[in-house]
């Protein structure tokens, strides 16, 4: 009987099967690092605003606190939005006439708040509680990024579940002073790792990675 296959079929047969795996693979691996780029998760990327607001202005220029605009972060599981009252308390003395601002001077003339842009959002089955993170010594800029060099606010992380664990399995690297989490100047000192874990034992954290800790 006549042989049906040339002999190289063998190892174009071998060429297909690996190659296709290896292409399979390359496709895995682009979709994961697309998943985690900036075109998805908005990591970087500056958020227009009805009012382009600054952070870099009010908190490193003026040194407004945080707690002044979001008032319940320390109680609450939402940090909060300020409502215009609280931007009319400056407002109707500095800058009174700017263009900038007329959205803010017209709200709180008519009452209807500003539709500010959320900047950073995590989905609706995860739970996130603000008061316990920052009760805790979790800085603001742990987890938002140098909020006082931000002329826009932009999503400083990914928000990732795994960037999430990266730090409730290991405290130690992240927690501060309680009375350095509102600092936006605050860096870690070069011996973290074993005042981390002093801070760790003080205030009682536990590296929660179980699932019911997120989702509820």
């Amino acid at each position: 009987m006549a042989q049906l296959f040339h002999p190289s079929a063998n190892a174009i047969a071998k060429v297909t099967i690996f190659g296709g795996a290896f292409i399979v693979a390359g496709l895995v691996w682009a979709a994961a690092e697309l998943y985690r780029s900036p075109y998805v998760t908005r990591a970087g990327d500056p958020i227009s605003q009805p009012v382009p607001f600054s952070h870099k202005h009010h908190v490193s220029d003026d040194g407004i606190d945080c707690r002044y605009c979001h008032t319940s972060v320390e109680n609450s599981s939402f940090a909060g939005l300020p409502p215009t009252k609280t931007c009319m308390n400056c407002h109707s003395i500095l800058w009174l006439d700017s263009p900038m601002l007329e959205p803010v001077r017209k709200s709180f003339q008519t009452g209807e708040p500003i539709h500010w842009t959320r900047v950073n959002y995590v989905p609706q089955f995860v739970f996130f509680n603000h008061s316990i993170h920052v009760n805790k010594g979790v800085g603001c800029t742990t987890c938002h990024g140098p909020v006082g060099e931000m002329p826009l606010t932009w999503q400083a992380e990914t928000l990732h579940m795994r960037w999430c664990l990266g730090c409730h399995e290991h405290p130690e690297k992240f927690v501060r002073p309680v009375g350095e989490v509102f600092n936006p100047d605050w860096k870690p000192p070069a011996d973290q790792l074993d005042r981390g874990r002093k801070l760790v034992e003080q205030n009682h954290i536990q590296k929660l990675n179980d699932c019911y800790t997120c989702h509820r």
